[in-house]
C-alpha cells in the first residue's frame, strides 16, 4: 500500500523537475537569442575594436615664407614611439626594456606614460619623439619582445634659420587643460600640439592641418597585420611674411652679440621687413620637446632670450625723441626753425642745473645745429616752454603710448606722461624740471623699438601713422587667397604749414654733415635722415660724466638708440636699433641700421665712419 500512495509524489517531484529544467532551458535560450540577436551589432564592434584600430596622422602645420617665397619654417619627418595601453601586461617591465633600448630615462618614459592616461583609450601614448635611426632599430630588432608598441613617422617643425626671427615664429608646445577646455569646438584633443607664442600662436588657425587617420588590423599582440583604409592629412595653410630674408638676416648679424632689437619697416606701406631680438631661442627645442633643464637656463638668463623686445621691450627713447619735441615746439610756436639758444654746457631751472652731454657747451644754436650734434640745451630750453601736455599730444599723435594693434601677441603700450597721469599714479604734481627731462626722451618717457620705427615712418612719409603689418598674405594649397594685408593709416598727424621740412632737413644733418652724431650710418650713394640717442640706465652724478679711463657695469651702462630713414628725398625705409647697454647710440646703434640699409639696397658692405662727438650724445 505504501509503494502504491507513493507513487503521485514522484510523479509530482519528476513534472515539476521537468518544468524547472524546461524553464532554465527556456531563459538559455533568451539569454543565447538576446546576445546572438539583440546585442550582435554591440557585440560585433566590439570584437571590431579588439582586431580593428583608428590611427591618427599628423597633419602637417602650413610653412611660412619670406616676401620673396623663400622657405622660413617647415616641416620635416621624425621617428617616434608609442604604446597602445590595452596591449601591454607588464608596465614596469616594457619601460624599462625601452630605456635601455633607448637611451632614455626610465623615470621620464613613467611619467609619460601616466600623463598618457588622459588621452582617448584607442589613442597611442607617445614616449619619446624625434628617435634617431640607430635607436629606432634598436626598437625594431626587439619588436616581438615589445607587445603594444608602435613606431610612427609624423611631421616634425623645422626651423632651418634656427634662432634667427625665432621670436616672430615663436614655438609650439602640448596643448593644456585650459586651453582644451577654451577650444570648444575646434577639434583638439589631448596629446595636441599647438602654438604657444609669435606667430604659431596668433595663426594657429590658419597653420594647424586637418588630421587624418589610418584603419589597420591588428593581430593579438597589437601588431600591425594590414592597412585597411587610409584617410590623408590636410595640410595647413601657406603663410607669406612681409620679411626679407636678406634684411633679417643682416639686422641679426648687425647686432651680433649684443642685446637688443632691430625693427625695419616700410615707410610708405607700415610692412615689417626685418624684426630681431637677441639674445634669441632655437624655437626647434620646443618641437622636439624641451627639457626641463633647457627651459630653467632660457627663464634665469638675465638677458631674457624669450622675450620680444621689439614689441616688449619698453626703453627711454632718449635723444631720438627730440623730433618729437622739435615737431611739437615748431606747431606750437613757441619755436622756429631759426630759434637760437645759448649753450654752456647746462641749462639752469630754479636751484638745479641740467647738463648737456658735452660739457663745454655747442655755443649758439639753432634747431639745424641742435639734431645735428644732439644739443641737450635746446631742447631743455623749448620743452619747458612748450610744456609736458602738449609734448605728450604730438608724441600720441604719431603713435607713441598706446598700441599699435601689432599681429603678434604681448604688444607693450609704453608711457607718455602728463600732469594727469602722474596725478592719478603718484598723487603727486607735475614738476617743471620733469618736462625739461621729458623733453630729451628720459625721465617717465617709455617707448618699444615698434613704435620708436612707427613714430620715424610718420616723419618720413610726410604724416601717416601706419599699422604694422608682418603677414603679407595666406594662401590654401589650391592657390586661393585666404587673407591679404593692405596698408592702413591709423591717423594722420598735421604738423602744420613747413615744421616737418624743416625737422626733415635737421635729421639729414644729423647723419651727413661734420659734426653729426650719426654719421656712422651714412651711405655714398644716397642721403640717410636720422637720429642717435644714448638713454641713462642709471642716474648718473656730475663727476661721473666724465668717463675717461672709468669700467662702467655692464648693468648700468647706457642703452644706444639710434633711428633713420632713406633714402631722405624720397624715403622708403625706415629703421629702429635699441642696442642695450651700448653706451652709444651713435658709435653701437647707427653701424647696424647702416648694415640693414645695405642688405635692403644691395650695397656693397663698408666699414661706418667714427661718429661725432662723445660715446653717447
Amino acid at each position: 500500500m505504501k509503494n502504491e500512495s507513493d507513487a503521485p509524489d514522484l510523479t509530482r517531484r519528476f513534472m515539476l523537475l521537468s518544468l524547472v529544467a524546461v524553464l532554465i532551458f527556456l531563459l538559455l535560450l533568451l539569454r543565447l537569442w538576446y546576445l546572438q540577436v539583440i546585442q550582435a551589432e554591440r557585440f560585433q564592434m566590439l570584437s571590431e575594436r579588439n582586431r580593428i584600430r583608428y590611427m591618427p596622422i599628423a597633419a602637417p602645420r602650413g610653412p611660412i615664407f619670406d616676401r620673396d617665397g623663400q622657405l622660413l619654417v617647415d616641416n620635416r619627418p621624425a621617428f617616434g614611439v608609442s604604446v597602445m595601453r590595452q596591449d601591454i601586461d607588464d608596465r614596469e617591465r616594457l619601460i624599462e626594456q625601452l630605456s635601455l633600448l633607448l637611451d632614455a630615462d626610465p623615470e621620464i618614459l613613467e611619467n609619460r606614460f601616466k600623463a598618457g592616461r588622459r588621452f582617448p583609450f584607442y589613442r597611442p601614448v607617445p614616449l619619446v619623439d624625434d628617435v634617431s635611426r640607430d635607436l629606432l632599430e634598436r626598437v625594431q630588432e626587439n619588436s616581438l619582445d615589445l607587445p603594444g608598441v608602435l613606431i610612427d613617422v609624423h611631421p616634425m617643425r623645422s626651423y632651418p634659420l634656427e634662432d634667427v626671427a625665432a621670436h616672430i615664429f615663436g614655438y609650439l608646445g602640448e596643448i593644456t587643460e585650459r586651453e582644451l577646455a577654451q577650444s570648444t569646438g575646434k577639434d583638439y584633443r589631448s596629446g595636441d600640439v599647438i602654438g604657444k607664442s609669435g606667430l604659431e600662436q596668433t595663426l594657429e588657425t590658419y597653420l594647424r592641418g586637418t588630421e587624418g587617420q589610418r584603419l589597420v588590423e591588428v593581430d593579438v599582440l597589437g601588431k600591425e597585420l594590414r592597412v585597411l583604409k587610409i584617410q590623408d592629412p590636410v595640410p595647413g595653410n601657406k603663410v607669406y611674411l612681409t620679411l626679407s630674408q636678406e634684411v633679417q638676416l643682416a639686422a641679426e648679424r648687425a647686432l651680433g652679440e649684443h642685446s637688443g632689437a632691430v625693427v625695419a619697416m616700410d615707410a610708405r606701406s607700415g610692412e615689417i621687413l626685418a624684426m630681431a631680438s637677441r639674445p634669441s631661442f632655437n624655437p626647434a627645442l620646443f618641437a622636439r620637446g624641451i627639457s626641463g633643464a633647457e627651459w630653467r637656463e632660457l627663464l634665469q638668463n638675465p638677458l631674457h632670450p624669450l622675450q620680444n623686445k621689439a614689441i616688449k621691450g619698453q626703453y627711454p627713447p632718449a635723444s631720438t625723441f627730440k623730433i618729437v619735441t622739435a615737431l611739437a615746439a615748431l606747431r606750437a610756436g613757441v619755436a622756429t626753425p631759426n630759434t637760437r639758444v645759448d649753450c654752456y654746457g647746462s641749462f639752469t631751472l630754479g636751484n638745479r642745473d641740467f647738463r648737456c652731454w658735452k660739457r663745454t657747451g655747442h655755443g649758439v644754436t639753432d634747431l639745424r645745429k641742435a639734431m645735428r650734434e644732439s644739443c641737450d640745451v635746446w631742447f631743455y630750453k623749448v620743452g619747458l616752454d612748450l610744456g609736458i601736455d602738449r609734448l605728450a599730444d604730438m608724441a600720441r599723435e604719431m603713435g607713441m603710448g598706446e598700441s599699435l594693434g601689432f599681429a603678434l601677441a604681448g604688444e607693450k603700450e609704453g608711457l607718455i606722461p602728463t600732469r594727469a597721469w602722474k596725478r592719478q599714479r603718484f598723487n603727486a604734481p607735475w614738476y617743471d624740471g620733469e618736462t625739461v627731462i621729458a623733453a630729451i626722451g628720459q625721465g617717465y618717457v617709455l617707448s618699444t623699438p615698434l613704435q620708436l620705427a612707427v613714430m620715424s615712418a610718420s616723419v618720413a612719409n610726410g604724416g601717416q601713422v601706419l599699422r604694422p603689418q608682418i603677414v603679407k598674405r595666406i594662401e590654401g594649397w589650391d592657390g586661393q587667397v585666404i587673407h591679404e594685408a593692405r596698408p592702413e593709416v591709423l591717423k594722420t598727424v598735421d604738423f602744420g604749414p613747413g615744421n616737418l621740412a624743416a625737422v626733415q632737413r635737421s635729421l639729414e644733418a644729423a647723419v651727413n654733415e661734420p659734426q653729426a652724431t650719426g654719421r656712422a650710418s651714412r651711405l655714398d650713394e644716397f642721403k640717410v635722415a636720422g637720429k642717435t640717442g644714448t638713454a641713462q640706465v642709471v642716474r648718473l652724478r656730475d663727476d661721473d660724466r666724465d668717463r675717461a679711463g672709468r669700467v662702467t657695469p655692464f648693468r648700468h651702462r647706457d642703452h644706444a638708440l639710434f633711428v633713420a630713414y632713406a633714402p631722405a628725398e624720397a624715403p622708403e625705409i625706415v629703421v629702429a636699433v635699441v642696442v642695450e647697454h651700448g653706451q652709444s647710440g651713435g658709435g653701437t646703434a647707427a653701424p647696424v641700421a647702416r648694415a640693414v640699409f645695405e642688405a635692403y639696397f644691395g650695397l656693397n658692405v663698408s666699414a661706418p665712419e667714427a661718429p661725432a662727438g662723445h660715446f653717447g650724445d
